[in-house]
């Protein structure tokens, strides 16, 4: 699946989400990620993610879609990581 996943984190603990999500998808623009993972993949990260979380302040939103084709993106604007470029 496809997703785009956002994140709004207290300071003292972005730094942690920041590496963790990257271990999992692609870092498009601050606390925004996107790309592919499978359904296990999305439910490790959401479980790794909780233990960082405080829920009481933080949140965590995901957009899911069977196939990145089914999505328009457009970029106004310099783009972070052009997905394109990967190897």
């Amino acid at each position: 699946m496809y997703v785009i996943l956002v994140y709004d984190i207290g300071e003292k603990r972005v730094g942690k989400m920041l590496k963790l999500c990257r271990q999992y998808l692609n870092w498009i623009q601050n606390s925004v990620f996107e790309g592919e993972i499978t359904p296990v993949k999305l439910e490790e990260l959401k479980v790794r993610a909780a233990l960082i979380m405080d829920r009481s302040t933080d949140s965590l939103i995901i957009f899911k879609s069977r196939d990145q084709k089914w999505l328009e993106k457009e970029v106004v604007g310099k783009e972070r990581s052009a997905l394109g470029n990967i190897i």
